[in-house]
C-alpha cells in the first residue's frame, strides 16, 4: 500500500480525483512488469479520500459477482468492498499512528 495524500502524489491529484489512484496503479504495474506473461497482473489503488483506479474498479466488481454466482449471496459484491473499507480504515490508522514519530512515553510520565 502506498499513501496517496504523500507529497509525491500531490501533484497527480490536483489534476483529477482519480488521478493519484491511477498513478499508483500504474507504478505498480511498472514494478511488477517482470513477472511472466502467462501470469494476469491487476493493480488495485484506492485513493484515500476518494475513488479508486477505474481498471480496479471493474475487476472488484466482476470478482463480486462471481462471488455471488459461487455463494448465492446477491450481498457479495457489498461485503467484499466493507471488507476492502475496513483494510483502508486500518492502514490509515497506520499512517495516523506513524505520523506522531517516536513517542517517549517514560519521559513524560
Amino acid at each position: 500500500m502506498v499513501s496517496t495524500l504523500a507529497a509525491s502524489y500531490l501533484h497527480a491529484s490536483s489534476l483529477r480525483a482519480d488521478a493519484t489512484a491511477e498513478l499508483a496503479a500504474s507504478q505498480k504495474e511498472a514494478k511488477y512488469s517482470c513477472l511472466p506473461r502467462s501470469l494476469l497482473f491487476q493493480p488495485i489503488a484506492f485513493k484515500t479520500l476518494g475513488p479508486l483506479d477505474p481498471s480496479a474498479l471493474d475487476f472488484l466488481g466482476e470478482l463480486g459477482q462471481r462471488l455471488s454466482a459461487a455463494t448465492g449471496d446477491v450481498c457479495e459484491t457489498a461485503y467484499l468492498f466493507q471488507r476492502l473499507s475496513v483494510v483502508i480504515q486500518r492502514y490509515n490508522s497506520v499512517l495516523s499512528y506513524e505520523s506522531f514519530g517516536d513517542l517517549d512515553l517514560e519521559s513524560d510520565l
